[in-house]
């Protein structure tokens, strides 16, 4: 059985995963309308993939034997000072929720909560791609200097990553 301080973690990294969702998709919507479809692309899968992160915290929560609660959410950015901008921000949230994830690791170990470490095992990973994925997109705006030109080549790339990584995900 889950422990409740365990359970309430769950909780908040249930909703924590929803806003990750709606965070991502403002910025896609921000870059569709500002002439970036490439990273609109790249962010409105990463929003879908939060989605998806979410309902995994929720099945597991209520295969444990806990309820999975919603809860209100605050409305995410959405205007963006530049392209960059918003990847910096999508490096510094993801840096957000890797700590949420080591957290609840934590707890779960405290609680000897073996089962629910394994579960958030496979998070841990996936937090160490999302963040190297992000580090790599700020690398291409250092490398170019950000400068006009190169901004369609990084939203290229973006488009690109967007479909290898479905390709992948089909294998």
């Amino acid at each position: 059985m889950i422990s409740e301080k365990l359970k309430q973690g769950i909780i908040d990294q249930i909703k924590a995963e929803e806003h990750s969702s709606r965070i991502y998709m403002a910025m896609a919507s921000w870059c569709e309308t500002n002439g970036y479809p490439g990273a609109a692309k790249f962010l409105y899968t990463h929003s879908d993939e939060e989605r998806m992160h979410m309902l995994k915290f929720v099945h597991f929560l209520n295969d444990r034997g806990g309820h999975s609660l919603l809860m209100d959410l605050e409305q995410p950015a959405n205007e963006f000072k530049s392209l960059h901008h918003v990847f910096e921000e999508v490096y510094k949230h993801e840096q957000y929720i890797s700590a949420r994830i080591n957290n609840l690791v934590g707890m779960s170990m405290e609680d000897r909560d073996y089962t629910t470490a394994n579960f958030l095992q496979w998070f841990v990973t996936e937090q160490i791609e999302e963040e190297s994925v992000a580090r790599s997109i700020l690398d291409q705006f250092n490398l170019t200097g950000g400068e006009k030109g190169s901004l369609f080549l990084i939203d290229k790339e973006l488009s690109a990553m967007t479909l290898a990584e479905a390709a992948a995900e089909k294998e």
